[in-house]
């Protein structure tokens, strides 16, 4: 070690958490992350729900019709090999 001091442990919503023995007990011994880990907070982007459901789900349609005209191409490509 160079003498430098390791960095303290800290709580990091979504990621990590150091339950106590009274928290694990109070939940019956259940080891489930969720439990005790949480979720990290999201910084609002400011698109409506509706709005990004509606664009993401246009996107993966989109993203659908794209992968089976690949697999078309690659079907063809290995016929010519075959």
């Amino acid at each position: 070690m160079r003498g430098d001091l390791p960095t303290p442990y800290a709580d990091i919503p979504g990621f990590c958490y150091s339950a106590s023995l009274a928290e694990v007990k109070a939940t019956d011994y259940a080891l489930t992350p969720g439990r005790y880990v949480g979720a990290a907070d999201v910084e609002d982007d400011g698109e409506p729900i509706e709005e990004k459901i509606a664009r993401l789900s246009k996107e993966l349609f989109e993203q659908f019709d794209e992968s089976e005209r690949l697999a078309g191409v690659v079907r063809e490509q290995l016929g010519r090999v075959s």
